[in-house]
């Protein structure tokens, strides 16, 4: 099996950062890319304040801080991530702009790199296809957060050689997290389970059911969730919410994936949850306030 010891994230995004700053903590080299320099810039400057929290919180010792923090490097040319033993892709959840990731890194990549895409929804099958080496791409579905959330999605593609697999899973345990394989069907285990909640309780919200507050309440309170749907939603990222429910609406032919019409008019007004300040809440004041 190939022995890692360096990772290229590619994607400075909040996955990304998350999954650099994780992977970073289990003693690998990371190059983090992206096509942004701010963005970039702003990632780096993102894991330092994450580590930091870890450290007051006593989750991390300083030095595991400084540690981690110098195995991280910023990567602007894209080239560099091919020198990598393992790259995994964390950028927009599109599959046209994923396989294009992969296409400009193929003439890059070494012989023996190992292909990942963080996707939470999208076939891994298909990804693999559009690269030189299918049988070295695995999915690796990091959870939100991803240094607080234990979990790791492993997915093999049709194509997906044992050895892939196999160090896939190693790799992931080796970082301290809990894998669970899935296999290649839209929206995978989690995804297939959790953003079609979300979707039911924008209906809920769409149809005069219960207001913004009182779902989210009742959920929280009534199911015991630490967070309410519409909350978590707006966390997630609507916009990655609707594509997760187009990808299961569209890959399982299945009215009940539908996506909500509600959903659709937040997207289409920018209303994208925390990162663009508004969603099911209002984020721009002190205390999140319902838009609805």
């Amino acid at each position: 099996m190939v022995q890692i010891k360096s990772v290229g994230v590619i994607g400075a995004g909040q996955m990304g950062t998350g999954i650099a700053h994780v992977v970073a903590l289990g003693g690998y080299d990371v190059l983090l890319h992206d096509v942004s320099a701010e963005r970039l810039d702003a990632g780096m400057g993102l894991i330092v304040r994450n580590m930091t929290r870890q450290v007051t919180r006593g989750i991390i010792t300083q030095e595991a801080m400084d540690a981690g923090i110098a195995r991280i490097k910023p990567a602007p040319e894209l080239q560099t991530i091919g020198a990598t033993d393992l790259a995994i892709e964390a950028a927009t959840e599109n599959e046209e702009l994923k396989k294009a990731i992969f296409k400009a890194l193929a003439p890059h990549m070494s012989d023996s790199i190992l292909l990942a895409s963080n996707t939470s929804s999208i076939s891994i099958t298909r990804l693999a296809a559009a690269t030189d080496r299918p049988d070295r791409f695995i999915g690796l579905h990091f959870m939100n957060p991803a240094p607080l959330m234990k979990l790791v999605e492993i997915i093999r593609g049709i194509a997906t050689g044992p050895e892939t697999y196999e160090t896939a899973v190693q790799f992931a345990q080796s970082l301290g997290k809990t894998t669970a394989n899935a296999e290649d069907f839209p929206a995978f285990i989690v995804n297939r389970v959790l953003v079609p909640m979300i979707n039911e309780a924008i209906y809920t919200l769409y149809e005069g059911v219960g207001t913004v507050e009182a779902i989210d309440t009742a959920m929280k309170l009534g199911a015991n969730h630490p967070m309410g749907p519409l909350e978590l939603g707006d966390f997630i990222g609507l916009d990655t919410v609707l594509s997760i429910m187009n990808v299961l609406y569209e890959g399982l032919a299945d009215s009940k994936y539908r996506p909500c019409p509600l959903l659709v008019k937040y997207v289409e007004a920018g209303w994208l949850g925390r990162k663009a300040g508004r969603g099911f809440y209002d984020y721009r004041g002190e205390v999140p306030v319902p838009t609805r």
